[in-house]
């Protein structure tokens, strides 16, 4: 009998199969891929793809099993594990590029899993460090382009298999709260006042703010920022698109948590109101300390859900600090059910190798979850930041608008990330102009 190791195993396995192949493709087309080295179980399969040794027992969770650069081109895309042969067998296409290791290896985020040694100053793996950038693909969904070579191949085999549309099929507007204002304590008000003596402008917003109420701070940008999202959706329409903005409800024994987020006073439940008002739904901004310690979760996500009158199901870890692929297990204990953090800090790109939504699957146990990860591909401060990408506003645009066609390419989700203190209305940055540039692209979708 299978035990329950190997199950799961089987069950990831097959979810892996099914996903290359897209949720358009019949389970009993994808029973006709195989993953085995047996040549007795060939028949069973029009397609076979041959295992590398990947997943063995002495070679799963060692530095052995870390591909080897230059990595080997299969159908002019990369794979991390195999090599380029093929040969039939009888009626049976037998594929020696691994590609179901390869997808497993990038959307499990094994790397992080085995390579716990490179993290950054906030425990976050650096995507400079990862395999998609060093082996250079961090700007294209490589696990998406084997999935369509694989269909080709079973058509090439005989077998009817549909192509997804070329659409993109879903777009997550997302904004994190970090700071909800600039003036609106003492301290705020006063360095602004100050400073209010070189820049007049900064003296009159310092008193708008503190003494009139949020809606007159700089940073409180939401209305701008809603009404961009809601033109877009109105276009698109909300089943294709949604926006969301994430919340803190924890932390403040960090630097990285400071200003502390208190929901319960006025300009955070004026917040809370107006994302009621807009359509706007509400996730949790797991805090910095809570990424340290994910066991703080379920007191965060309770917290949320009783200040704001929901049941909050998305979350997003503050300084996108998912540190660890297994603690994924937290979220799924509190009751998230949808996780939009994937993305690296210092890379705008494709963390997981897909722009497609995929299920956790922990790489400590190779079992399969029920949370759903959605890719991330673009964060303001990634394309900015001079510790980062620091691109000119052409650039980022240009860069942006490629990893938008690839998703469209393969109907996969787009996740933005843009922060209200971004898109302040200032000269200094380009972001403002940024994201209602993307939206205006968006909008011929």
């Amino acid at each position: 009998m299978e035990n329950n190791k190997e199950k799961g195993m089987t069950e990831t396995i097959q979810y892996i199969i099914q996903f290359l192949l897209g949720k358009e493709v019949p389970a009993e087309t994808s029973g006709l891929v195989g993953y085995t080295s047996d040549p007795e179980e060939y028949s069973r399969y029009k397609v076979v793809i041959q295992p590398s040794g990947f997943f063995s027992d002495k070679t799963y969770g060692t530095k052995k099993s870390l591909p080897k650069l230059p990595l080997p081109i299969w159908e002019e895309v990369p794979v991390l594990f195999g090599d380029n042969a093929e040969e039939k067998k009888d009626d049976t296409l037998v594929i020696h590029a691994d590609i179901i290791a390869s997808a497993y290896f990038l959307v499990s985020r094994y790397e992080e899993y085995i390579s716990k040694e490179i993290r950054d100053e906030h425990g976050r793996f650096r995507g400079q460090e990862s395999l998609p950038n060093r082996a250079g693909f961090i700007d294209t969904p490589v696990v998406d382009e084997y999935g369509k070579i694989l269909r080709q191949k079973l058509r090439d085999s005989g077998v009817a298999v549909p192509e997804p549309p070329m659409m993109i099929s879903k777009i997550y507007l997302t904004h994190d709260v970090d700071q909800i204002a600039h003036y609106r304590n003492i301290r705020g008000m006063v360095g602004g006042f100050l400073r209010g003596f070189k820049r007049k402008n900064e003296r009159r917003e310092a008193l708008m703010s503190f003494f009139l109420g949020v809606k007159h701070d700089p940073w409180f940008t939401f209305p701008w920022m809603f009404n961009k999202d809601n033109a877009l959706i109105k276009i698109l329409g909300t089943r294709r698109c949604e926006s969301i903005t994430f919340f803190r409800a924890g932390g403040g024994t960090k630097k990285e948590d400071k200003p502390a987020a208190k929901l319960l006073f006025p300009d955070y439940r004026t917040l809370i109101k107006y994302c009621k008002r807009k359509g706007v739904s509400i996730g949790l901004h797991l805090s910095y300390e809570a990424g340290i310690a994910p066991e703080l979760i379920f007191e965060e996500k309770e917290k949320l859900d009783r200040l704001a009158g929901i049941k909050t199901v998305y979350n997003r870890n503050h300084y996108l600090c998912s540190r660890e692929p297994e603690d994924m297990q937290f979220l799924t204990e509190a009751g998230i059910t949808d996780d939009f953090t994937m993305s690296y800090a210092d890379m705008a790109g494709f963390r997981l190798g897909t722009c497609r939504p995929v299920r956790w699957i922990n790489p400590a146990t190779k079992a399969l979850g029920s949370l759903v990860l959605h890719p991330l591909a673009i964060m303001d401060s990634s394309l900015s930041e001079k510790k980062y990408m620091y691109m000119n506003a052409h650039d980022a645009y240009k860069y942006t608008v490629q990893l938008i066609n690839y998703v469209e390419k393969y109907n996969g989700e787009l996740v933005l990330l843009w922060h209200n203190t971004s898109v302040e209305d200032k000269p200094q940055s380009y972001h403002r102009q940024l994201y209602e540039d993307i939206i205006e692209y968006l909008k011929q979708k």
